[in-house]
């Protein structure tokens, strides 16, 4: 191994309003929005009514390790 740092991800996160989050990810053109949605804004105290349902981060996290 050479020790030296193969890739660095550059994203910039973006808090919009409450648990809603826009991430500008590598070779997106489109930002990516997180949020909360069913179980997961109640384990928040999240009121569903307040947010539009978003894909969580651990759903994202989730997928890609499914992949």
């Amino acid at each position: 191994m050479s020790g030296h740092t193969v890739y660095s991800s550059r994203v910039k996160i973006e808090r919009i309003r409450g648990p809603v989050r826009r991430a500008h990810l590598p070779a997106e053109e489109e930002p990516v929005i997180f949020g909360v949605h069913s179980e997961i804004a109640e384990h928040y105290g999240v009121d569903p009514d307040d947010f539009p349902p978003h894909a969580t981060t651990l759903d994202y996290v989730v997928a890609a390790a499914g992949g």
